[in-house]
């Protein structure tokens, strides 16, 4: 039942089908009137060529053509569609292929009704469109390739452009379309809104939103432009609005011009109306114009910017941030092999400023630099994960680098350092390590007691802590440095409310500075000089910090006249104050070391030191002399070397009538005291010296007259003004008393007691004793004689016995 069912269904519908056809016969030809086209003729291999002054400039082949009716203005629709684009010298050949084309003969144009596809070729390449057919020269490519060859080289180079709308206008031989357009070639492949080529002049436009997605070797790169540009003759592009995006960073351009090579690759690029270039690590370059020059793999090789240049980078770790901003006239950019960039060259003035702020234990530091120079030039190298840090700056013709370093909530200190030539070293992170400067090379300091200290030379070497050890509370910011030829230090110290102060200035041929003592060590003949002081040795040592100075290996020493603004100490200046050991010239010292106090005014002299003001003079293992107190001590800790003091004892001119003559009527010339004992203490103030036995046992004293021995001597200088310093000459002594266990010879006698007064004005030696110790004193010709006080008058050769109430005088006469 079922079979029968399915054959009465077949001829059923067999005998419906027959019906049909012999009430209503079907005619194909009567389908387009049917649906109000009007056909007029067919025809099949149908082909158009326009050509001009001999030339060929495009034919339009078609499988089939339809002529429709005049009633729709005498327009035929193509099948099948290939349009022949030539070039006028006929060296190639753009095809526009299509399915179906509707041809308007009166209005010369062809525009398609579906998907078109655009093949513009290469110039420079032969179309293979026949057997015999050679490619033309291609760079440094062979000529005479087999056939499969040529078409694989042209067909390299040809740029594929896929849409649909496409209207070809034969008058003019351009193809425009409003569509969405996408395009392969060499470079990549991307796609456009709304395009336009002109066959004739060789001119492929993309009107909108314009995307390109190509390699640079392994990278993706995105192109993105509102509007491009391509002339084919030229191998030129155009870019409006250009933006690049590649291993995460990104390139724009306001105008942008592109050069290719026969090939493909491009030559350079050239950028207006604004170029930028920003990493991936934060760093933007951006300049009015620029122009990059690449390889044949489409490296860059050489860039140029101007109008402008600006420099940003900025960072960001767990140790702190840093931002860095330059700027320049013009830039000159150099790259690698790789394409990456190697060098940067700054001209007509360069600008850097960075900012930096670390944490520590000690609170947030922050350091600010700026550079500024006529030139520069920068090296950069690749870091850990791809990333593009400094490596050197180089500065010429005049180079200022400026510094502030705060930290905390306290006040900024500040730095400078300039030279004719100037190169700075960059570690990881971008950090600055060291900077070298060469030719009138300065640093400006403020110590951390607010001194400002200058340091000048040839060539100077700086390193800088990094951030996590200049953040230590100890450390400063230039970790060490090293200055050569020429070297000039100035610090003036921080001034005080009613205090006058004189910088400190020292010389020397090679300076060494470590930042953590804040100590610089000076050598190659250093001089330093210290208000009316000046030392030289074989190696100073300056304490910026303190601004005080080690002398080392033959030290010399000399001082000027003291005055409060000579010194620059704290201190008012007195009338007629001493320099040393009390007189008024210069005095001078010498020892194998010497260390000078600022803050103090003290300094102190050691090993075989010798300290004299014209005629008098101390040596000792140790001198120390205090400026500010007027005071001197010299002392010894070995009874081998004792304590040496020469001193200039007044002629006794005040009895004479005759001036210049003594009492006896003889030339009053000044004698020596020599003395020599374990330590010596001298007052300017009290014009007083006191010298005690110490480690020595006892003090000797001579002079010309007679020689003591006793546990210690005190001398009286005379007032100031009044012998000493008038006419500069040297401080002499009034009066000097030796106290305990005194003993003196003189002439041959020789006297014992506990103390012995000699007067320079009188010449007198007075001895005395004690009650239960009276003084003796025994004379090879008259014995031994005693009494309250034997006095002995050294210039007519007697002595005189005082005792009790009676006053006797015996006169002895013996041998000189």
């Amino acid at each position: 039942m079922v079979l029968a069912a399915g054959v009465l269904l077949i001829v059923a519908l067999v005998a419906f089908l027959a019906i049909g056809k012999w009430k209503h016969p079907f005619n194909a030809r009567d389908l387009p009137k049917k649906l109000g086209l009007d056909i007029q003729q067919e025809a099949n291999g149908w082909t158009y060529t326009h050509g001009s002054r001999g030339h060929t400039l495009y034919k339009i082949h078609a499988s089939r053509l339809v002529q429709l009716s005049s009633g729709k203005g005498g327009r035929v629709l193509l099948h099948d569609v290939k349009i022949e684009l030539y070039s006028v010298d006929g060296s190639r050949v753009d095809h526009i292929d299509g399915k179906e084309f509707e041809y308007d003969p009166e209005a010369e144009t062809a525009k398609a009704t579906g998907p078109v596809e655009i093949t513009l070729m290469r110039p420079g390449v032969a179309p293979a469109i026949a057997p015999n057919a050679t490619p033309q020269a291609l760079g440094d490519k062979a000529k005479g390739k087999p056939l499969a060859a040529v078409a694989q080289t042209a067909a390299s180079g040809e740029i594929h452009v896929k849409t649909i709308g496409l209207l070809f206008d034969q008058k003019s031989g351009v193809a425009t379309t409003s569509q969405h357009v996408e395009f392969s070639m060499a470079q990549g492949a991307g796609s456009a809104m709304g395009a336009s080529y002109d066959s004739q002049q060789g001119l492929l436009v993309l009107n909108q939103s314009v995307q390109l997605n190509t390699q640079r070797g392994t990278e993706a790169v995105l192109l993105h432009a509102y509007h491009a540009e391509f002339e084919r003759e030229s191998q030129i592009c155009r870019l409006h609005a250009a933006v690049v995006d590649y291993r995460g960073g990104k390139a724009t351009a306001g105008e942008a011009k592109i050069l290719f090579r026969t090939d493909g690759s491009a030559v350079r690029l050239d950028a207006t109306s604004g170029f930028a270039l920003a990493t991936a690590t934060g760093s933007r370059l951006n300049a009015p114009t620029g122009a990059i020059d690449f390889d044949d793999h489409n490296q860059p090789q050489h860039g140029h910017l101007e109008g402008g240049v600006q420099m940003d980078s900025a960072s960001q770790s767990a140790k702190g941030s840093r931002q860095i901003h330059g700027s320049a006239p013009t830039a000159e950019l150099e790259f690698t092999a790789k394409g990456e960039l190697r060098h940067a060259h700054l001209e007509r003035g360069v600008t850097l400023d960075s900012n930096e702020t670390s944490q520590s234990q000690a609170g947030p530091l922050r350091i600010s630099r700026n550079w500024r120079s006529p030139v520069a030039d920068m090296e950069f190298h690749s870091a850990a994960r791809g990333r593009l840090e400094p490596g050197t700056l180089h500065g010429t013709g005049g180079v200022v680098v400026t510094t502030n370093s705060q930290r905390g909530k306290e006040a900024p200190v500040p730095a400078r350092m300039a030279a004719d030539e100037v190169t700075g070293a960059f570690g990881q992170g971008s950090t600055l390590t060291a900077m070298t400067g060469v030719g009138h090379a300065e640093i400006e300091q403020t110590t951390a007691s607010g001194s400002r200290l200058t340091t000048n030379g040839d060539r100077l070497e700086a390193h800088f802590a990094a951030g996590q050890e200049a953040g230590t509370k100890n450390a400063t910011q230039i970790q060490s440095a090293i200055v050569d030829g020429h070297v000039v230090l100035v610090e003036n110290p921080a001034a005080k409310t009613g205090e006058a102060s004189a910088p400190l200035r020292a010389t020397a041929g090679h300076a060494v500075y470590e930042g953590a003592g804040e100590w610089l060590h000076l050598t190659l003949n250093p001089r330093v000089e210290d208000g009316g002081l000046q030392l030289t040795a074989d190696k100073i040592d300056v304490s910026q910090d303190s601004g005080d100075a080690f002398g080392h290996g033959n030290v010399k020493a000399t001082w000027a006249e003291n005055s409060a603004d000579q010194t620059g100490r704290a201190r008012k200046a007195k009338q007629g104050n001493s320099n040393g050991l009390g007189g008024q010239g210069p005095a001078h010292a010498i020892a194998a070391e010497a260390q000078l106090h600022q803050s103090t005014g003290e300094a102190t002299f050691r090993g075989h030191a010798r300290l004299w003001q014209q005629a008098n003079s101390i040596s000792a293992p140790v001198i120390l002399l205090d400026r500010q107190k007027q005071t001197l001590v010299a002392r010894s800790t070995v009874a081998a070397e004792p304590v040496r003091a020469v001193l200039v004892s007044a002629a006794g001119t005040e009895s004479s009538k005759t001036p210049g003559k003594d009492a006896a009527g003889k030339p009053a010339t000044p004698s020596v005291i020599r003395m020599r004992g374990g330590d010596l203490k001298y007052s300017d103030a009290e014009r007083k010296a006191v010298m005690h036995g110490g480690t020595a046992g006892t003090v000797v004293a001579e002079t010309g007259t007679a020689t003591s021995v006793s546990n210690e001597v005190e001398l009286t200088l005379l007032p100031a003004g009044n012998h000493a310093g008038k006419d500069g000459t040297a401080a002499q002594v009034d009066r000097m008393t030796a106290r305990g266990r005194v003993t003196v010879s003189s002439e041959g006698r020789r006297g014992t007691g506990e103390q012995l007064v000699y007067s320079s004005e009188s010449g007198e030696y007075v001895l005395t004793g004690t009650a239960a110790a009276p003084p003796h004193m025994t004379d090879p010709a008259r014995g031994v004689v005693s009494g309250e006080a034997l006095i002995f008058h050294s210039r007519d050769d007697s002595v005189s016995i005082e005792g009790g109430v009676h006053k006797t005088a015996t006169e002895t006469t013996a041998p000189r």
